[in-house]
């Protein structure tokens, strides 16, 4: 073991030494008898993840997307390649280059490549409009970006080019990825979709990026302190803001997935990855737990059940993890029964609640143990779930990972840790836990008090130590897994001129856990119809983002000192609708 590859760090021991002995550890009585809740968790570059893979497993496929299988020795190589490429584009400690990707190999070869430069990653979702695309450039300082040679991508980014400080544009083609012979018909069948990237100095083709020899040595970093990742989330706040992991946070967490789930066999496991590597559920889930058990990524680009159920039959991949409508979606097919789904023995859901109904159906359907987890981008972000053998609760999102320490903190001041079955502020120490916000000491210094990560989320610890969360504090909207800023889309709907007044707040959904619903206020005299706004709005929002449910009024209710009240409003769609609101058939 190296000399920093010791403990989680003096740090995190201190603080979680006390912060543990305040939370009575009740998880520990109860905890599986084949994991030790105590156990090492090295501190290591993350890059090592990719590294002992290749050296353990170089012949196996470590990707198959669309049909084109890539070993772990080729992707080694093509992240070789890329890192020795992008040092000569500039990058090191310090520089942060975005990944503006679908799910698709190129997604890992550019977030180890960047790693192995010494640079920090990005993650953006490439479903942004150029608006939120600009915004995020130039709060993250993002001076690189990778995307794929589409022009729903490239097009966003050349634009957001000329009024940011974007300098650089790796555009990897995608026929480049694709078996043959759909390498050769997809630049034929697809030219029309194809970006023309502008012949200037500000774009380099991957292909040119990677023409070298691949000789390149990872620039060293202290991985307790090295910012590996800008993770943007809303934080305790709903207002997007990047989360600082270290390299020792997400290497803490991959390992901690890993000693998790013991039915794993290391070399034997193929992960369906359908959700979106850009997302932290997935990026940690799916392609670090891969890489640390030398499991086959099934990579697809975007969700489409009937997709997804083929790719099922057909790879037979042995693990998934996916969000509640996902599943949902799955156990609701009418023609389920066509598929053999045989081969899944676990998969996880994360991200939103898991119905105890819809676990037992999909479990009866499928043949397939189905466990729920939880997390925050903030903690790289898995922090429990519940065990694969025996154990778990209904309701529950689990036990504790190794090393993590929950404890239930009253929500007003002053505020002290709570008895086991007492609801109040779900609190968080463990070697996962971010550094802090990116460019916000103040919010940090409000998150992370001494010790103790505060999630803004209200739940409880039982008496065997399974956490329930049952609320949350803040305001952000969870719609299948990804969060809805209502501040966004606020700020998207009163860029129409004939809005005066607009709040935008979450309602339950029985499919996607929450939808969007937006209030609005026209101005004096102006009339603005529920069509009009939505088309506005079609290149400002993501189709997550957009607005299901658009009321029109007069005007909103307001506090005493003239803010739009929207606890006003959810009282109203609470009194008015005592079921869910029914949502759309599609995740």
């Amino acid at each position: 073991m190296r000399a920093r590859e010791t403990m989680a760090g003096a740090p995190f021991e201190a603080a979680s030494t006390a912060f543990a002995a305040a939370a009575g550890r009740p998880w520990l009585a109860g905890y599986p008898a084949d994991i030790d809740w105590a156990a090492e968790i090295p501190v290591a570059p993350l890059n090592r993840l990719l590294n002992d893979a290749v050296a353990r497993f170089p012949e196996r496929p470590c990707i198959d997307f669309l049909d084109r299988k890539f070993t772990y020795a080729e992707i080694g190589g093509l992240v070789d390649r890329a890192a020795k490429g992008l040092a000569e584009l500039g990058v090191r400690p310090g520089a942060k280059v975005g990944l503006f990707l679908p799910n698709c190999p190129y997604f890992v070869v550019f977030y180890y490549a960047v790693l192995k430069a010494g640079g920090t990653v990005v993650n953006y979702n490439p479903l942004y409009a150029e608006r939120e695309v600009v915004r995020q450039i130039e709060d993250s300082d993002t001076e690189i970006m990778v995307t794929l040679d589409l022009a729903v991508l490239y097009d966003k980014l050349a634009a957001a080019a000329g009024q940011t400080r974007l300098r650089r544009i790796v555009v990897c083609r995608m026929a480049d990825i694709l078996p043959f012979p759909r390498n050769w018909l997809f630049p034929l069948a697809m030219y029309r979709q194809i970006a023309a990237p502008r012949r200037d100095d500000r774009w380099v083709d991957f292909r040119e990026l990677a023409a070298n020899d691949g000789a390149f040595a990872a620039v060293p970093v202290d991985p307790a302190q090295a910012i590996a990742l800008l993770q943007y989330t809303g934080g305790t706040t709903g207002t997007p803001k990047a989360a600082m992991l270290t390299h020792a946070n997400v290497y803490a967490n991959a390992v901690q997935c890993a000693t998790w789930f013991t039915g794993a066999v290391a070399g034997q496991e193929r992960m369906l990855g359908v959700l979106p590597l850009f997302h932290a559920f997935a990026m940690t889930a799916v392609m670090n737990w891969s890489l640390r058990l030398g499991a086959e990524m099934i990579l697809m680009p975007r969700f489409h059940l009937a997709r997804l159920l083929r790719a099922i039959h057909r790879k037979r991949p042995t693990t998934m993890t996916g969000v509640p409508t996902l599943f949902a979606a799955i156990a609701n097919h009418p023609k389920l029964d066509r598929y053999d789904l045989s081969s899944l023995r676990f998969c996880v859901s994360g991200g939103a609640p898991l119905p105890a109904e819809l676990r037992d159906r999909f479990e009866r359907l499928t043949g397939c143990r189905l466990v729920e987890g939880y997390g925050l981008s903030e903690c790289s972000p898995v922090i429990a779930c519940n065990p694969l053998e025996g154990g778990g609760k209904p309701g529950a999102v689990g036990l504790p990972y190794p090393r993590t320490t929950i404890e239930i903190l009253s929500p007003e001041p002053p505020r002290r840790p709570l008895p086991v079955g007492e609801r109040g502020e779900v609190c968080i120490a463990g070697p996962q836990v971010m550094a802090g916000y990116w460019k916000r000491p103040e919010e940090t210094a409000a998150t992370i008090i001494d010790g103790r990560l505060h999630t803004g989320d209200v739940g409880y610890l039982d008496a065997d130590g399974y956490l329930f969360v049952t609320d949350r504090l803040k305001e952000m909207i969870n719609v299948g897994g990804y969060k809805v800023y209502p501040r966004m889309v606020e700020e998207a709907i009163y860029l129409h001129p004939a809005v005066a007044e607009c709040a935008v707040i979450g309602l339950p959904d029985p499919y996607r856990g929450e939808t969007v619903k937006a209030f609005v206020a026209p101005q004096a005299g102006k009339v603005l119809t529920e069509s009009e706004l939505t088309d506005f709005l079609a290149d400002k929002l993501s189709p997550i983002e957009m607005p299901r449910l658009i009321e029109f009024r007069a005007e909103l209710p307001k506090t005493a000192i003239g803010k739009i009240e929207k606890k006003a409003l959810r009282a109203e769609e609470t009194a008015r609708r005592p079921t869910a609101t029914q949502g759309s058939a599609e995740p």
